[in-house]
C-alpha cells in the first residue's frame, strides 16, 4: 500500500476538458496511486473531444446547469461503481462572448449562470451524492489563490470563486451532522491551462505573478494535482472546510525587490 492509501478507492473527477486540465492531471495521478477514476464531462461533444484521453475509461455526461442531470449522474455512477470515496469538482464557466467589461457592467444572466455552474453546482452535486458517499469520503473543489484581491481581468469570476470557498465551509459543517465526509478547496495561483487562456489579459498577469513568486516560476499543473490527491486521501484527515493555497509565495511577496525596481523604471520612463 502506498503512503496515500488510495488503492481501489473510487473517485469521481468532474471537469476534464483537455490534457492541460487540472482535472486531467489529478485523474492521472489518482490512477497512478491505484484509484479507480470515474469521469464526468458536460456534454456529448466534450466526450468526443476528450475521446483520446478518456478512451476505455468510464465517462458520464452531466451538464451541471441541469439539476436532473446531476441527480441522474449520482444514480448512474453509484449503480455502476458502488460506494464513492471522493469527488473532484473542477468546473468553471464565464461568458466573455461580448468581450471583457468593467465589473459594474456585469450582466445579471451572466453572473447567475457562472454562479450556478462554478459554485452552486458543488452544493447540488454534494446533495445528490450524499447517500452514495463513503463515511470518510473527501470532496475537493478547484478555486483560486487570489480571493481577496480585486484582479481586474478576472472580472466577476473572482467573487464567484469566493462563493465557492464559502460553500465548502458550509458543506463541511452541514455534512458533519451525520457523516465524516470532508470538503476542501485547492487554491492555486496562475496556471497555464486552456481555460485561463480565454481570460482577457491573462498572459500579462501570468508573467507578472510569476515574478512575484519566491522561486520566479509559476505553478505547474502537476503541483496542483498533487495537492488535490493529498486532500482526497486519509493523510489529510485533519483538514476540513479549508482552502489549501498553492502560489509559490506570490501572495506574500508584493514588495519583491526586482518587481519594485521594474515598476520604478517604468515610472521614470513615463516622466
Amino acid at each position: 500500500m502506498s503512503f496515500l492509501g488510495l488503492e481501489n478507492k473510487t473517485i469521481l473527477v468532474m471537469g476534464v476538458a483537455n490534457r492541460k486540465s487540472v482535472a486531467w492531471f489529478a485523474a492521472k495521478t489518482l490512477e497512478s496511486e491505484g484509484a479507480k477514476v470515474v469521469y464526468s464531462v458536460r456534454s456529448e461533444a466534450r466526450r468526443e473531444t476528450t475521446g483520446k484521453l478518456l478512451r476505455d475509461k468510464p465517462v458520464y455526461i452531466c451538464d451541471v446547469e441541469n439539476v436532473d442531470e446531476i441527480s441522474r449522474l449520482a444514480e448512474d455512477v453509484s449503480r455502476d461503481h458502488g460506494t464513492i470515496h471522493g469527488i473532484v469538482h473542477s468546473i468553471a464557466f464565464a461568458n466573455y462572448a461580448d468581450g471583457f467589461k468593467p465589473f459594474h457592467e456585469t450582466k445579471r444572466e451572466d453572473y447567475l449562470q457562472a454562479t450556478a455552474i462554478s459554485s452552486f453546482s458543488l452544493v447540488e452535486v454534494a446533495n445528490a451524492f450524499k447517500p452514495h458517499l463513503d463515511e470518510r469520503a473527501s470532496v475537493v473543489a478547484i478555486s483560486i489563490s487570489s480571493l481577496t484581491i480585486a484582479a481586474e481581468n478576472y472580472g466577476y469570476m473572482s467573487p464567484i470563486k469566493a462563493a465557492l470557498d464559502s460553500s465548502i465551509r458550509y458543506l463541511a459543517k452541514s455534512f458533519s451532522a451525520d457523516t465524516q465526509v470532508r470538503f476542501n478547496t485547492v487554491n492555486p495561483g496562475t496556471l497555464k491551462t486552456s481555460a485561463s487562456a480565454g481570460i482577457p489579459g491573462y498572459l500579462e498577469s501570468y508573467l507578472y505573478s510569476e515574478k512575484l513568486t519566491f522561486r520566479k516560476r509559476s505553478l505547474d499543473t502537476q503541483e496542483v494535482a498533487n495537492a488535490v490527491v493529498f486532500l482526497l486521501s486519509d493523510r489529510s484527515s485533519g483538514m476540513n472546510g479549508n482552502g489549501l493555497v498553492l502560489d509559490a509565495g506570490m501572495g506574500i511577496n508584493y514588495f519583491d525587490g526586482e518587481v519594485v525596481k521594474l515598476a520604478m523604471r517604468m515610472e521614470e520612463k513615463k516622466g
